[in-house]
């Protein structure tokens, strides 16, 4: 058995194809699953991928995390040491008009995934979860130890309830589970519906970009270095049983079983114009702005606090928006001849 087998799924996404490079390059055998679905263009995930399968320690299976028999049989026939499961439907603004996916990937699809676990006695099972969990929370900057009981999206919702449901099996049955919630990540070989993504291919073709909340909108940019760092350093700390827990004033973070709560966010939330002013200074060129009111699901600013991370593995995201959007601007202008 070896002892550095790693399970990621979402291999084709944009966090988890990052992921998978950062683990073969230090030397660990990976299998990657993922479904390969159309809510972006597939050719983008192929084109990921294609770099992923050239490599000897990387396995690449197509698999939707609803396929139960499937799931369970992989867990049954692998060794993982680690399981880290980025694959999910995404996005905040689909939600609202294909809620039943949602449903279907992030909660039946990582109910699996929690199976397998538990049957195949894996040692640390680390999840994406998210800043939409935040909702209708206020107070800046965003904790892990805050109560996060009133999310506005079903995206948020079922982001919250990954995070339950990794707790109960934590719990029950003593499987170390850490979930992390990810800030506004970009970064080459990004998600297509993400703004950088759009704002980028609208200005190049001269259209008009949406600008929500008539640009009073401030996020917590995460450059995607920043996200696999944080993401390679938790898989290594193994969370334990916090002995200072107290079911009278329960810690949301942590817990009397093997469980673990992170954000991972730059810690320096950026006016959304300031992201648009510095995209326009890479691409040479000036964006046409569409002011629009707040949409349904959105919040107008994430702030993550990242006290936890820093003291837990110590490391914190420091990319500035300006080297960050440089880098993105670079891949895309090669990658579709720009």
């Amino acid at each position: 058995m070896s002892k550095n087998k790693k399970l990621v799924t979402g291999a084709a996404g944009f966090i988890g194809f990052h992921l998978c490079k950062r683990l073969l390059k230090e030397g660990d055998e990976v299998i990657g699953i993922d479904n390969l679905n159309d809510y972006y263009d597939v050719a983008l995930k192929k084109d990921r991928l294609a770099q992923l399968t050239n490599e000897k320690k990387f396995k690449f299976i197509k698999l939707s995390l609803e396929e139960k028999e499937e799931v369970l049989s992989l867990f049954s026939s692998k060794a993982f040491d680690v399981v880290v499961n980025l694959a999910a439907q995404a996005g905040v603004r689909y939600s609202l008009i294909n809620p039943y996916a949602y449903l279907d990937s992030n909660i039946y699809g990582f109910l699996n995934i929690l199976e397998g676990c538990r049957y195949a006695k894996v040692k640390h099972l680390v999840f994406a979860s998210s800043s939409s969990v935040y909702g209708l929370n206020t107070r800046m900057p965003f904790s892990v130890h805050q109560n996060v009981d009133h999310p506005i999206s079903l995206y948020g919702a079922t982001k919250k309830a990954n995070e339950l449901m990794a707790h109960s099996y934590s719990y029950l049955f003593g499987i170390p589970t850490t979930g992390l919630r990810f800030f506004t990540v970009y970064g080459p070989w990004g998600r297509p519906d993400m703004a950088l993504f759009l704002f980028t291919k609208a200005i190049l073709e001269n259209r008009p970009i949406d600008i929500y909340n008539f640009g009073n909108m401030e996020r917590d940019f995460t450059y995607i270095d920043d996200i696999i760092e944080s993401v390679i350093r938790v898989m290594k700390k193994i969370p334990d049983p916090n002995p200072q827990w107290n079911s009278e004033n329960p810690d949301p973070a942590t817990s009397a079983a093997p469980f673990k709560l992170y954000n991972i966010g730059n810690n320096n939330p950026v006016k959304l114009l300031k992201l648009i002013a510095v995209l326009e200074e890479y691409l040479g060129k000036k964006a046409k702005k569409n002011f629009l009111p707040i949409q349904p699901g959105d919040v107008p600013a994430t702030f993550a606090d990242v006290e936890s991370l820093i003291k837990d593995v110590d490391f914190k995201p420091t990319t500035p928006i300006e080297e960050g959007v440089k880098n993105f601007v670079r891949w895309y202008q090669r990658y579709f001849r720009a």
